[in-house]
């Protein structure tokens, strides 16, 4: 694990309060999402209402926050801080989840949740890697927001292949049965996070489990979503 840096991630511009992790300036450059269906979180000509793929279909959450796309800069910010294991942008990452969740609230009226549950690893992925990158964003998170997390709340059963490499018929195929809800969640108004949404089968999968363990809603916070 590397120590928080003084400088903004991005461009290295000193900070007057370095664990905000970027400066105003790169902050206000970050790509902006175009118009996205507030439930699946895919370009839509309404923000506000779901779009015509999620009347026809809905997915098994309610609402989608996502901060960008899956493109330059905050996808190289995700591979450090996954791939790289520079654990110490997690402030900063979480930071940008809570901003786009409180512009979300304050254009859609959001509910704040009461429980957050991260996508869980294998345990020997989680060994092999040392971490489970949505705990390390969800752990500010609940702390910013006064929220339960549990991070052993879901676990992964199998470990399976690795999702980016596989279609979107071959992700669902590989998720069936995969995870398992450890805690009760009934009546809960939750937040699932995540760091990307490509297709959704994962975040889909998850949701079904909570909503039929009668959970009251579920919410997919994310980083990125793939476009």
């Amino acid at each position: 694990m590397l120590p928080m840096q003084g400088g903004c991630w991005l461009c290295q511009t000193p900070l007057k309060l370095p664990r905000q992790g970027l400066c105003s300036y790169c902050l206000r450059a970050l790509p902006l999402l175009p118009l996205c269906c507030p439930r699946c979180g895919l370009p839509a000509g309404n923000s506000l209402v779901d779009c015509s793929r999620c009347l026809r279909r809905p997915p098994p959450w309610q609402q989608l926050v996502a901060v960008s796309d899956y493109r330059s800069p905050l996808s190289q910010l995700i591979a450090r801080h996954k791939f790289s294991r520079i654990t110490a942008l997690s402030v900063m990452l979480a930071r940008l989840i809570l901003l786009s969740w409180l512009a979300a609230r304050r254009q859609r009226g959001l509910r704040r949740p009461d429980l957050l549950l991260t996508v869980p690893l294998h345990h020997r992925r989680a060994w092999r890697r040392g971490f489970n990158q949505a705990d390390l964003l969800a752990k500010p998170l609940a702390h910013w927001l006064g929220c339960a997390w549990h991070p052993e709340g879901l676990t992964r059963r199998a470990a399976g292949r690795v999702q980016h490499h596989l279609s979107a018929s071959a992700r669902k195929q590989n998720l069936r049965n995969a995870f398992r809800l450890e805690i009760a969640v009934r009546d809960r108004h939750i937040a699932l996070i995540d760091d990307v949404v490509t297709t959704g089968s994962t975040v889909a999968e998850i949701s079904r489990l909570l909503m039929q363990a009668g959970a009251a809603s579920v919410q997919i916070w994310c980083l990125c979503r793939t476009l």
